[in-house]
C-alpha cells in the first residue's frame, strides 16, 4: 500500500475530457449509504451502553451529524474484558482451535471486507473526509492485504530447539499474551483496525478494541463481519467511546494483559504510565512524528517535488509519517520552493466523493482550528507563507494546501507535529549539517532522502534516527515491512514478522533426560 502513488486499475488519461471519461469507469460510492451498526459489540452481540449515553458522529465535509453512536465507558469495558477473558480461558473453543483455523477465520474476514469494500470505502469517506477513490484503492487494499498476510502466518509461529548443556531437552514455545486492549486513531480507521487485529488474532489472543470517537462507523461494520466470519463469541469486542473514559479504562484495566495504541505522543505517555501503575501490561505505541525529507541537488527534481508534495499533503496532512520537515540543498532551494508552490496551488481540494478530489477536509473543527493555529504561529515567527493558509468554504473543515519557506529549526511549526496540509521547506549546505538538524527532534518515526549518489543515500540512512528510511520514494509502506519509531515516536513494531512478536510470550521448556545424544 503506497500512498505516494495511488495505483488505479486501467489507464487514466491526462487531458480533461479523457480523464473524465476514464473516471466514469471507476467504482462509484454507494448512494445514500445506510449506517447499519451504531451499538457496542461484545461477545458477538450488539449492546446499548450501560450508562445509556450516546454521542454524535459527523461528516467533516459538511459539518453535519451523520448519526448517534452508543458511548462505551468503564462499565462497558469491564463487560468486554470479562467476555474476552472467558474466550481466552483454558479449554475454550478459541484456545483449543487449530492455528490453521485461526488463519482461516482471518482469511474469511479479509474476504468479507473485500466483498463489501465499496460500501466500507463510502462510509470511511463519509465519516473521515478521506477521498473515496484513494480510500478504496489504498486503505481498503491495505486492510485486506494485512488481514491475509497475518492469516497466512497463524500456523507458522513456532519456537526452536536449544542445545542446552547437560542431559536436558530444551525448546521454546510462542504463546499468546492473553487479552489485548487496542486503541486506534481516526486518520486510517480501517487499516489501523487490521494492523491491530491481524497479529493479535494470528497469535491466538483475544481483543477489546476502541475506535476513535471521531470515526467509529467502519470499525463497527467490521464487528458485524467478525461475527459473519465465524469467530467465537468474546474473541473480538469493539467498543466506541472517548479516550479519557473508555481508553483510560483499557489502559489501566487489571484484566487486560497488553495494550497497543496508535495516536499522539502525549496520549501515548499517559497509556504507558497507566499500564505501569496497573498490572505492568505489555505496551506497544505507534506515536507522532516530525519526519525529515532530505533533497540533494543531484536528485531527480521532478520526482523529489512530487514525492515531497504527496509525502506532506496525502490524507490532508493527517499522517504520522508526514515528511513535514523538508531540507533542500542550497543550490536548488529556490527552484524547489517555486515548483512546490506551483504543485500545491494545483492540488484539488473538495468533496470526498468527487473523483477528481485530491484532498478532503480535516477530520473535525477542532483539528481544523489546531492546524490554522500552527499556520498563524509560522507567520508570527517570521516564516514566509508562499501560498494557502486559510480555511476553505462555508461548510466543512477544509484548509488550503499551505507552503512555508525560510523556516528556522527553532520555530514551533518546525518542532511540533502539525497533522495538516502544511509544507515546510528549509535550506542546508552540507551533509553533516543536515544529518545533525534532521536528528535534532524528539521524534524518530520515518525519514527520506532523494539523491542519485548511493554513498550519500547510505550515509543518510545509517545516520538518521528513524524506524523507516526511504530512498527516492516516500510513504512506501507494506504489510510485510516492520513499522515503528525511535525516541518519542513509540515502542515496538507493527506489521511484518516483527509485529507478531509484540503479541506473543516466549516460554522456555526444559525436560531432564536420562541420557543425551547429539
Amino acid at each position: 500500500m503506497t500512498s505516494s502513488t495511488i495505483e488505479i486499475p486501467g489507464e487514466v488519461k491526462s487531458d480533461p475530457a479523457a480523464l473524465m471519461a476514464s473516471l466514469q469507469l471507476m467504482p462509484s460510492p454507494v448512494p445514500n449509504a445506510e449506517i447499519k451498526y451504531t451499538k457496542i459489540f461484545i461477545n458477538n452481540e450488539w449492546h446499548n451502553s450501560v450508562s445509556g449515553k450516546v454521542f454524535p458522529t459527523y461528516n467533516p465535509a459538511t459539518g453535519e451529524q451523520i448519526c448517534e453512536v452508543q458511548e462505551a465507558e468503564k462499565a462497558d469495558i469491564d463487560k468486554a474484558v470479562q467476555a474476552a477473558r472467558l474466550a481466552f480461558s483454558l479449554g475454550s473453543v478459541w484456545r483449543r482451535m487449530d492455528a490453521s483455523e485461526r488463519g482461516r477465520l482471518l482469511s474469511k474476514l479479509a474476504d468479507l471486507v473485500e466483498r463489501d469494500s465499496v460500501y466500507l470505502a463510502t462510509i470511511e469517506s463519509l465519516n473521515s473526509g478521506k477521498p473515496f477513490l484513494p480510500t478504496l484503492f489504498v486503505d481498503l487494499q491495505g486492510t485486506i492485504k494485512t488481514l491475509r498476510y497475518f492469516a497466512g502466518y497463524a500456523d507458522k509461529i513456532h519456537g526452536t530447539s536449544i542445545p542446552m548443556d547437560g542431559d536436558y531437552l530444551t525448546f521454546t514455545r510462542f504463546e499468546p499474551i492473553g487479552v489485548c486492549g487496542q486503541i486506534i486513531p481516526w486518520n486510517f480507521p480501517l487499516m489501523m483496525t487490521a494492523w491491530k487485529l491481524g497479529p493479535a488474532i494470528a497469535c491466538g489472543n483475544t481483543v477489546v478494541l476502541k475506535p476513535a470517537e471521531q470515526t467509529p462507523l467502519t470499525c463497527l461494520y467490521i464487528a458485524a463481519l467478525v461475527k459473519e466470519a465465524g469467530f467465537p463469541p468474546g474473541v473480538i469486542n469493539i467498543l466506541p467511546g472517548f479516550g479519557p473514559t473508555a481508553g483510560a479504562a483499557i489502559a489501566s484495566h487489571m484484566g487486560i494483559d497488553k495494550v497497543a495504541f496508535t495516536g499522539s505522543t502525549e496520549v501515548g505517555k499517559l497509556i504507558q504510565e497507566a499500564a505501569g501503575r496497573s498490572n505492568l501490561k505489555r505496551v506497544t505505541l505507534e506515536l507522532g512524528g516530525k519526519s525529515p525529507n532530505i533533497i540533494f541537488a543531484d536528485a531527480d527534481l521532478d520526482l523529489a517535488v512530487e514525492q515531497a508534495h504527496q509525502g506532506v499533503f496525502f490524507n490532508a496532512g493527517q499522517c504520522c509519517t508526514a515528511g513535514s520537515r523538508i531540507f533542500v540543498e542550497e543550490s536548488i532551494y529556490d527552484e524547489f520552493v517555486q515548483r512546490s508552490v506551483e504543485r500545491a496551488k494545483r492540488r484539488i481540494v473538495g468533496s470526498p466523493f468527487d473523483p477528481t478530489t485530491e484532498q478532503g477536509p480535516q477530520v473535525s473543527r477542532e483539528q481544523q482550528n489546531r492546524v490554522l493555529g500552527f499556520i498563524q504561529s509560522g507567520i508570527s515567527e517570521g516564516a514566509k507563507m508562499e501560498c494557502g493558509g486559510k480555511a476553505l468554504g462555508l461548510k466543512g473543515f477544509f484548509i488550503e494546501p499551505t507552503v512555508f519557506s525560510n523556516v528556522r529549526d527553532d520555530m514551533r511549526i518546525a518542532r511540533e507535529e502539525i497533522f495538516g496540509p502544511v509544507q515546510l521547506i528549509m535550506k542546508f549546505k552540507t551533509i553533516d549539517e543536515v544529518i545533525e538538524r534532521a536528528n535534532n527532534t524528539d521524534y524518530g518515526l520515518v525519514a527520506a532522502v532523494f539523491t542519485n549518489n548511493i554513498n550519500k543515500a547510505m550515509t543518510i540512512t545509517t545516520a538518521i534516527q528513524a524506524g523507516t528510511v526511504w530512498i527516492n520514494c516516500f510513504n512506501a509502506l507494506s504489510t510485510q515491512c516492520p513499522f515503528g519509531g525511535y525516541k518519542m515516536s513509540g515502542n515496538g513494531r507493527e506489521l511484518g514478522e516483527c509485529g507478531l512478536r509484540e503479541y506473543s510470550e516466549v516460554k522456555t521448556i526444559t525436560m531432564k533426560m536420562v541420557a543425551k545424544n547429539s
